[in-house]
C-alpha cells in the first residue's frame, strides 16, 4: 500500500515566498500563506503574512497572522500580530492580540479590536497615501459634563 501526499486534497499548500530580488506593484490576496522578502508597494491579504528582514512593504497588510522582521509603511491589520526586534513599522496597527519584542521601532497607534480583520476592511483604501494617515488628529470632542463647570473662556451671562 503506498500513499503520496499529492492525492491528499485537504493538504495545505506550502507558502509563497516573495525573494529579496523580486518587486511587486499591486495587491496581493490569498488564503494561504505569503513570505516577504522583497518589496512590495500594494495591499496584501493572506492567512498567515510573515514579513521578512529584507521586507519593504508599503500598503496595508491583513493576515490572520503577521510576523514583521521587516519594514511596513501603512495600516497593519492581524488576529495576532507580533513585531520582532529587528521590525520598523509606521502605520497604525489594529490587534486582537500583539507582542512588541525590545528593539522594535514602531511609529503610530496601537488599537485592540475583536475582530480586527472586518474593521475598516469596505474602505476601499488601498494604503498607498499617506494623506489619510493623521496621527497627530485630534480626537472627537467628547461633552462636558455639567458638574465640571463651565468650559474656560466662555464666561457665565449676568443679566
Amino acid at each position: 500500500m503506498t500513499t503520496t501526499s499529492s492525492s491528499s486534497p485537504k493538504s495545505k499548500p506550502a507558502p509563497s515566498v516573495l525573494s529579496s530580488d523580486l518587486t511587486v506593484t499591486g495587491n496581493l490576496r490569498t488564503t494561504g500563506d505569503i513570505q516577504v522578502e522583497g518589496t512590495v508597494q500594494g495591499d496584501i491579504r493572506a492567512h498567515l503574512l510573515t514579513v521578512g528582514e529584507t521586507a519593504n512593504i508599503e500598503g496595508e497588510i491583513v493576515a490572520d497572522d503577521i510576523v514583521v522582521t521587516g519594514r511596513v509603511v501603512g495600516k497593519v491589520r492581524g488576529l495576532k500580530v507580533r513585531l520582532t526586534s529587528t521590525a520598523r513599522v509606521e502605520g497604525d496597527i489594529i490587534h486582537k492580540t500583539i507582542a512588541i519584542e525590545s528593539g522594535a521601532h514602531f511609529e503610530g497607534s496601537v488599537q485592540r479590536a475583536e475582530d480586527p480583520l472586518a474593521s475598516g476592511s469596505s474602505s476601499g483604501s488601498m494604503g498607498m497615501g499617506m494623506g489619510s494617515r493623521s496621527p497627530s488628529a485630534p480626537a472627537p470632542a467628547v461633552p462636558r459634563p455639567a458638574a465640571a463647570g463651565p468650559v474656560p473662556g466662555s464666561e457665565a451671562k449676568s443679566s
